[in-house]
């Protein structure tokens, strides 16, 4: 069909990626536009949750995860889920970095403090995206120093959009074994952000 694009099989992306870890730079740079509309959707459903006058646009998030994984050095690129894995992890930590940025400008920069007296304190609003982000950041550390390998599916499946069987893929695990511990991570998260 005319005008047609054919997804690019995740056999070259894994060519590309195996290349770049053989010390072909140009490789990786052959990878972005192959998984570029993917990584556009990865970016999207993240930046969903987010405030709606929110600077940061999705092709932004695209390009600056893109400018961090150019500057991985030396990374054994395995496959095109351990890619989309990684750049998930970036995109993840882009937001985190940028919610921290607000919360610091929001509690000094450039802002005259005023104190609320007690009924306007409790007229407060309640946590913007920027503070939920900022909660789930947190519990999903603390979660990693108990069990890394629940955090990393959580990143995968919540930050990167990833099925059971790519995020299998991504980090070398059965998909029954991704399932389950989906279903923990998922409860104690869960459980840790309602407290």
């Amino acid at each position: 069909m005319l005008g047609s694009r054919e997804m690019p099989a995740q056999s070259d992306v894994t060519e590309l990626l195996l290349a770049a870890a053989d010390g072909d730079s140009s490789a990786l740079e052959s990878v972005i536009p192959i998984v570029y509309t993917e990584l556009h959707r990865i970016a999207h459903r993240r930046l969903r949750g987010e405030r709606a006058d929110h600077t940061l646009s999705t092709t932004a998030l695209v390009h600056e995860a893109y400018l961090k994984l150019m500057n991985l050095e030396r990374l054994n690129w395995r496959n095109r889920a351990q890619f989309m894995a990684i750049a998930s992890r970036l995109m993840r930590q882009i937001l985190i970095d940028y919610a921290r940025a607000r919360r610091a400008a929001r509690r000094g920069g450039e802002h005259k403090r005023v104190k609320l007296k007690a009924s306007e304190a409790d007229a407060a609003t309640p946590a913007e995206p920027t503070e939920e982000v900022l909660a789930l950041h947190q519990a999903l550390e603390s979660l990693g120093e108990i069990n890394e390998r629940h955090a990393r599916i959580v990143e995968c499946r919540f930050f990167g959009g990833m099925s059971i069987a790519e995020t299998a893929e991504a980090l070398s695990l059965s998909p029954a074994t991704v399932k389950r511990d989906w279903v923990m991570a998922r409860a104690w998260l869960n459980r840790e952000l309602s407290a």
